[in-house]
C-alpha cells in the first residue's frame, strides 16, 4: 500500500501572494483584480482567492477560447492611499469553485409555441450567421442580454449591433425571471424594464462605422457572430464578432471582435476590440444617444454624458409603458479620439480610431427609477467625473 501510494503524482498546485494598491486619495469600491494564467507553466482546473485566510469569490475564465482557463479574477474595495495582500493557489487538478452569483447572462432563440416573453427556454451559448441572414427576430431580446444587480445591458444581433438598455428599482438580479421583458405581476411588484428606446441610434456605447459624415451600420459583413465566453460568478463577457467587415468607403475588409465585459459591483461594461490587423486607415464612431429633452455633459477629454426623459418603445408599442428617465455615460481613452461631434438629434457621437489592433472604451448609465442611484443630471455628472477619475488611477498589482 505504501509503495502504491507512493507512486501516485502529487496534486500539482502553486501559490503565491498578490498585493492589490490603491495609490488613489479616494476608497475604491467593487475592484476588479485580474491575472494572466499563461506565465505560471500549469493547466489550471480550480483556483482559490483568500483574504486575510478567508477564502472570496473567483472566477477562472477561457477568453480565447482554446480549452485552457487564461485569466483569474476576483473583486475586492480597498481604501485609499493602501493595500492589500491575497494569496492566490491555482490547482491542475478538480473544477472551478462553486459561489452565489453575483452577475447573470444570457441568449435564447425565441420559441414561437411559447406565447410569455418571460417564460422563453431555448437557451443558447453561441450563434453565427452569413451575410445576408439577420437573426434579430430569431432571437429573444434580439441578442445576448446580461446583468448585475444595479444594471442590465442588451446586444442586438443585427447590422445595427446596438446596445440597449434595462433599468431597475431594486438591486437584485432578474432576468432569469423577466427576460428582459416583464409580465404586469412582476411590474407591480417593482421589477425592473426596458428603460430606453434606440431605434438606429448609438444607443449607448454602440460601435459603428464612420463615412466622413454620420456613423454608419455594420453591413458588409461576411460572418457575424454572438458568444457568451463568461457566465460568473463575479462578471459576464459576451462575444461580438463581425469577420469580413467591409466599412463604407473602405476597399478592404477586417475582422473585429468586441467582448462586453461586466463586473459584479459596478454600473460601466467595458467593451474591448481586437482587430484581425492593425486598423489603421480606418474610422469607426461611437458615443451615446440624444435622448429626448436631454442636457448634456462634456469635459472635451472623452467624458460625455446625458440625463433625458422620453418613451422607452416606440409609439405604437407604448401601451403598458411610461416614459422614462435615464443617465448615460461614456468614457474613451483620449488616444483614440478623432473628434467630439456636435450634438443631433439622434446622437452625442464620436470620431475615433486606432493605428494598432486593439480599441478600448466603457459605458454606462442608471435609471432614475432606482431605489440606490441618481436622479438629476447634476448627481449623474458628478457620478460621471468621479467614474472618469477612478478609471485614470487603476490600482496597481504586485505578484510576488
Amino acid at each position: 500500500m505504501l509503495a502504491t501510494l507512493a507512486s501516485l503524482p502529487a496534486l500539482s498546485q502553486k501559490t503565491f501572494d498578490i498585493t492589490v494598491a490603491n495609490d488613489y486619495s479616494k476608497n475604491k469600491q467593487s475592484v476588479p483584480v485580474v491575472i494572466g494564467l499563461k506565465e505560471y507553466g500549469i493547466s489550471v482546473k480550480s483556483a482559490t482567492v483568500t483574504d486575510g485566510g478567508k477564502e472570496i469569490p473567483c472566477q477562472l475564465d477561457d477568453i480565447n477560447q482554446d480549452g485552457e482557463f487564461d485569466e483569474l479574477c476576483f473583486i475586492t474595495d480597498i481604501n485609499k492611499k493602501s493595500s492589500k495582500q491575497f494569496t492566490v493557489t491555482l490547482y491542475e487538478e478538480g473544477t472551478p469553485r462553486t459561489y452565489e452569483p453575483q452577475v447573470y447572462v444570457e441568449m435564447l432563440l425565441s420559441n414561437k409555441k411559447v406565447k410569455e416573453s418571460n417564460k422563453q427556454n431555448l437557451y443558447i451559448s453561441e450563434l453565427t450567421v452569413d451575410n445576408g441572414t439577420n437573426p434579430y427576430w430569431c432571437l429573444h431580446h434580439h441578442g445576448a442580454a446580461f446583468e448585475n444587480d444595479m444594471v442590465a445591458y442588451r446586444i442586438y444581433f443585427d447590422h445595427r449591433q446596438t446596445v440597449d438598455i434595462y433599468g431597475k428599482y431594486k438591486k437584485r438580479l432578474e432576468l432569469k425571471e423577466t427576460q428582459f421583458y416583464p409580465d404586469n405581476t412582476q411590474k407591480a411588484t417593482g421589477y425592473g424594464d426596458d428603460v430606453l428606446w434606440v431605434g438606429s441610434t448609438l444607443g449607448l456605447g454602440t460601435l459603428r462605422g464612420w463615412d466622413g459624415k454620420q456613423p454608419t451600420m455594420l453591413e458588409n459583413v461576411d460572418k457575424r457572430s454572438q458568444k457568451i465566453i463568461a457566465r460568473g460568478p463575479i462578471r459576464t463577457i459576451v462575444e461580438v464578432k463581425d469577420k469580413g467587415w467591409t466599412p463604407q468607403g473602405m476597399t478592404h475588409p477586417i475582422d473585429m471582435t468586441a467582448l462586453y465585459t461586466l463586473y459584479a459591483g459596478r454600473r460601466e461594461c467595458s467593451i474591448d476590440v481586437t482587430f484581425n490587423k492593425p486598423a489603421k486607415g480606418y474610422s469607426f464612431s461611437t458615443g451615446i444617444i440624444n435622448v429626448k429633452n436631454s442636457t448634456e455633459y462634456s469635459d472635451k477629454k472623452g467624458l460625455r454624458g446625458c440625463w433625458g426623459t422620453d418613451w422607452p418603445v416606440s409609439a405604437k408599442d407604448s401601451a403598458g409603458h411610461k416614459r422614462e428617465t435615464v443617465g448615460l455615460g461614456i468614457y474613451i481613452p483620449s488616444e483614440y479620439i478623432v473628434s467630439e461631434e456636435p450634438a443631433n438629434k439622434d446622437n452625442y457621437a464620436y470620431v475615433i480610431a486606432t493605428g494598432s489592433d486593439k480599441l478600448h472604451y466603457k459605458i454606462t448609465f442608471c435609471s432614475d427609477n432606482e431605489t440606490f442611484g441618481y436622479h438629476s443630471d447634476k448627481e449623474w455628472y458628478n457620478f460621471l467625473k468621479e467614474w472618469k477619475e477612478d478609471i485614470e488611477h487603476p490600482v496597481r498589482i504586485v505578484k510576488q
